[in-house]
Formats: structure tokens, C-alpha cells, sequence
């Protein structure tokens, strides 16, 4: 058994009831304890919230809900106010944890408990951060650096499955709440930056999680072509406009 009494883990929810059960049978399977589990819960349609509150039976979660959509920021908000351990492992609804997930979260729990200097641990992303200090044992320290090259040294803070001390909104202040989803985590990465946050970050970034969507329960976010498309022009652009606007509002 993996346990993990200093730790919450806080799923973010909104209409994926078979996603979200997927995921805590898989925390389960991996004999995966935590201290609490909070599912935050973004105003789902009745049918879906009448399952989630099934499944609070067999896994013992706390559900956090509200009367109306709110969007994604409202939603971890309400979630991490109601967490009341010293850690926070935070993972939306349609992640599943892999087999070697649990020994590297006891990892990553030993660093964040040694390195009081340490915000977060990741545990996934769509690519790798470009630039990184090797740590130990897979994970790397990201490095932050305004006179590095390239945009992508932006992308430090992700919503993406990480561990991080649950005091975080004392540090970074809260998501912003009435914006687009991708809005709102754009904002908390420039604060993130801002704050001078400190990060580690998994090398091999797809092993620990799997993330999937089915036909029945397809993701909830809907990207616009400005940020899908792959026609060489449009890339060029979307490179000069994110280097001018990320820069533009970090140093503002």
C-alpha cells in the first residue's frame, strides 16, 4: 500500500461521471490512500451529478458542488478550500494514474517536504519543458529564465496532474474566475512566474498518466482554430504573438 495521509487529492469534475469513476478505481487498483479526496463539481446535468454522488458510497470522496456553472476557475478554487491537508495532488476527472505513479508521488512528496523552497511537483504535460536541471530519480528542476529563447519557457505552471502545498493561493492568489478556460490558466502561470514559483517537473512527462476521452464522454474544452491550426503562416504568427504577449505581460 502507497499511503498518503498529507496529501488531498482534488479532482475537478463537470458532466464525465464514468471518467471520473475510472479514475478513483484506478487510484484504488494501484492501493493508492490518500488522507481526504475532494471532487469538485462544476454544476453537472442531474444525471451525471446522481452518479457522481453513487459513487461518494464506494469511495468515500467529499463532494463540493454549486448551484450554477462556473467555470474551471471557480471550480478548483471551491475544491482547494476545502482541502485541509498540507499537500494537494490535484488531477482532473479524465487522467488515469499509471502503475509507477504512486512510488514517484512518494517521491515527489519527500522533495517538496525537504525543499521548503519547492511550490509544485508535475506530473504531466503535452511536451517537454525546454529547460530543466536535472533533480534526481526522473525529475528535473525547471528553469525559468526571461533571456532564454522561445515562448515556451512560459509554460511553467500547468493545470495538468501535479502535486503542490495546499497554502498555494497565499503565494500565487486565486484562479480568475468569469474567464475562458484557457484565460484562466494562462493568468495563474504569469502569476506563477511572477512569484518567482519553483517547480519539478517529470522527464519521461507521459509515463505517470494517461489522459483519455471517449466518444460518450469527449473533453469538455474546445480549442479555436487560431490555437489547432498548423498551416506554416499561422504557426509563424502564433509564435511572434505569444513571444510578444507573454513577455508584454510578465514584465508588466
Amino acid at each position: 500500500m502507497f499511503n498518503f495521509p498529507n496529501v488531498t487529492l482534488l479532482i475537478t469534475h463537470y458532466n464525465r461521471s464514468s471518467s471520473l469513476e475510472r479514475l478513483l478505481a484506478s487510484f484504488e487498483k494501484l492501493d493508492c490512500k490518500f488522507g481526504d479526496i475532494v471532487v469538485s463539481d462544476d454544476c453537472s446535468k442531474p444525471e451525471n451529478l446522481a452518479r457522481v454522488n453513487q459513487l461518494r458510497e464506494t469511495y468515500n470522496f467529499r463532494l463540493v458542488t454549486t448551484p450554477v456553472n462556473k467555470g474551471l476557475g471557480n471550480n478548483i478554487n471551491k475544491g482547494q478550500d476545502a482541502v485541509n491537508t498540507e499537500y494537494t495532488l490535484y488531477v482532473q476527472e479524465d487522467f488515469v494514474p499509471q502503475e509507477i505513479f504512486p512510488a514517484n508521488l512518494q517521491k515527489a512528496v519527500s522533495f517538496i517536504t525537504e525543499r521548503k523552497d519547492l511550490d509544485m511537483v508535475r506530473f504531466y504535460a503535452y511536451f517537454k519543458y525546454p529547460y530543466l536541471k536535472p533533480y534526481r530519480d526522473g525529475f528535473s528542476e525547471m528553469i525559468f529564465k526571461l533571456s532564454n529563447p522561445g515562448y515556451k519557457k512560459f509554460y511553467y505552471y500547468s493545470d495538468h496532474p501535479h502535486l503542490r502545498r495546499s497554502n498555494f493561493f497565499e503565494k500565487f492568489g486565486r484562479y480568475r474566475e468569469g474567464i475562458r478556460l484557457e484565460a484562466t490558466e494562462y493568468q495563474m502561470m504569469i502569476s506563477f512566474l511572477k512569484q518567482k514559483g519553483k517547480a519539478l517537473f517529470y522527464e519521461d512527462y507521459t509515463a505517470l498518466f494517461e489522459q483519455k476521452n471517449s466518444q460518450e464522454e469527449p473533453s469538455t474544452v474546445r480549442r479555436n482554430m487560431w490555437r489547432e491550426n498548423e498551416n506554416k503562416v499561422m504557426v509563424f504568427l502564433r509564435y511572434l504573438y505569444r513571444n510578444v504577449k507573454f513577455n508584454y505581460n510578465y514584465l508588466r
